[in-house]
């Protein structure tokens, strides 16, 4: 028996808004936010009618903050060129506090606007008092 998949690569690019929280331990409704840029790189692999597994590696800035975002995604195509893609994602922050790696969680969709190009947004939720949750806007391109 043998497994049969395609496979895709990409780059993908965009902005990011982080919400940091304020002070250690403050949860107040008004963190602060920053507006930065990421771009990285993308393997898409069907795995089962509708199913792939894509794990991504992005490049984040946000102010002074520099750290690499690593999630292995599950996606799953709602229809033709709308997906959903879940998982965990490793992060390891540069010059962020002692803790240098960050396990979270990410929910993302993408919406294909053409068989190369794509629309994305994601959301990343830190576990961890001081982990910043971001959102990313961006465009993804398949080569």
């Amino acid at each position: 028996m043998s497994i049969s998949y395609a496979q895709d690569f990409g780059i993908k690019a965009g902005l990011n808004f982080t919400f940091f929280k304020v002070d250690e331990g403050d949860f107040g409704t008004n963190p602060d936010t920053e507006i930065g840029s990421y771009g990285g790189v993308f393997l898409d692999f069907e795995i089962d009618n509708g199913f792939h597994i894509q794990p991504e590696l992005l490049y984040t800035g946000v102010g002074d903050f520099k750290f690499l975002n690593a999630p292995i995604y599950l996606k799953y195509d709602i229809y033709e060129s709308l997906h959903i893609l879940v998982g965990p994602s490793v992060n390891y922050f540069f010059d962020f506090f002692s803790n240098k790696f960050k396990v979270r969680a990410d929910l993302s969709l993408d919406y294909d606007f053409s068989q190369e190009m794509s629309i994305h947004m994601k959301y990343t939720i830190g576990f961890e008092e001081l982990s910043p949750n971001v959102l990313f806007l961006g465009l993804g391109y398949r080569l």
